[in-house]
């Protein structure tokens, strides 16, 4: 299990975004023996990161958590990753969503449909895309919601020595699941799930698509966001708790994300966690998850303990385990928890 982090945004106490800061994080990643950076599509591009990141990073693998694929056509995304390709060595891992449709319409003012046949094509564009651009040969994709059939020399990137990045898409719901399972090659699950929907519910879904369609686990990867509660006193720990307790209220106040609170019998939960939601009572949500909830959805303890924690839950089930804390850390509890996870640069997988 590779162990990496977020760069590109707040999650160090900063405002995150800028050039400066963007470096320095960086270059904790790889003084904290991270294996990889991922960036996220919020409020930034997600891709200028990663150019740093190629410069700094000293062999980081670079990816994005995700990018918003619906947001752009996929002759645009394909140039964009295949120059990130080329600059980092080929460490790029692109990782792709779809987002919701009030975003792609009214934010990106971009077509929506049905997302799992329109990702499926779009994922099939790009490697055409790319192939055209490796073998130099005539690009004539015809789908049903893109058509790409003028690529002249002038306007086609040049060939590098690299292979085409490998795409992971992003995950909640089963049908997505198992079109990532069966078309992708690899799958970023959401932060709010636990070892035992993982185990129970998310793996045997990923390994039935598959092996249906003659796929080896062994080539595919799954990337999962943790919560992890951690800090080097009582203080530290109880603020990051209170952080990640109003996440976890959050998400699981939201429909798409019950039936991993239903897995576990806290339906009930669900059920009051959304009512709050929509009568304004965000404030009273978060006393509501208890250390019980806490534990099922984070790792907690100090950076050795909780970095234990995350390799004895999720060594076997996970690939990549990025650090996940929505309060801020410094770059020596990051760098013990990745430590005490594993090596961070072999794996154990």
């Amino acid at each position: 299990m590779l162990i990496d982090m977020n760069i590109g945004g707040p999650f160090d106490g900063t405002a995150g975004g800028d050039i400066a800061t963007t470096v320095h994080q960086i270059r904790d990643a790889v003084d904290g023996g991270f294996a990889g950076v991922w960036t996220t599509e919020v409020s930034h591009n997600p891709f200028f990161p990663l150019i740093l990141a190629a410069e700094h990073g000293d062999g980081l693998d670079v990816g994005t958590a995700a990018t918003v694929a619906f947001a752009r056509n996929p002759m645009s995304l394909a140039i964009a990753a295949n120059d990130v390709q080329q600059m980092s060595g080929g460490r790029l891992i692109l990782g792709l969503g779809t987002q919701v449709k009030p975003h792609i319409r009214r934010r990106f003012d971009m077509p929506w449909s049905e997302p799992i046949p329109r990702l499926r094509e779009y994922l099939a564009a790009l490697r055409e895309i790319w192939r055209a651009i490796a073998t130099g040969e005539h690009l004539d994709f015809r789908g049903d919601y893109y058509q790409h059939t003028l690529f002249p020399p002038m306007f086609r990137p040049r060939p590098h020595d690299h292979a085409a990045p490998p795409i992971l898409i992003t995950a909640v719901g089963e049908r997505m699941t198992r079109l990532a399972a069966e078309v992708a090659d690899g799958i970023l699950l959401h932060g709010f799930t636990t070892q035992r929907y993982l185990r129970e519910v998310t793996s045997p879904a990923i390994d039935e698509v598959l092996a249906a369609h003659d796929r080896s686990r062994s080539d595919f990867t799954i990337s999962y966001p943790g919560f992890v509660v951690t800090g080097t006193t009582d203080d530290e720990i109880a603020t990051a708790a209170a952080a990640v307790r109003r996440q976890i209220a959050f998400y699981g106040s939201t429909p798409a994300y019950a039936k991993v609170l239903e897995h576990h019998g806290w339906g009930d939960l669900h059920r009051e966690l959304h009512r709050l939601s929509t009568t304004d009572g965000w404030s009273s949500m978060s006393a509501l998850i208890d250390d019980d909830v806490l534990s099922t959805f984070a790792v907690v303890g100090t950076p050795e303990e909780a970095g234990a924690t995350a390799a004895q839950k999720f060594g076997d089930l996970v690939d990549r385990f990025t650090f996940y804390a929505p309060y801020p850390t410094n770059a020596d509890v990051r760098a013990t928890f990745a430590a005490a996870a594993g090596d961070a640069r072999l794996g154990t997988r």
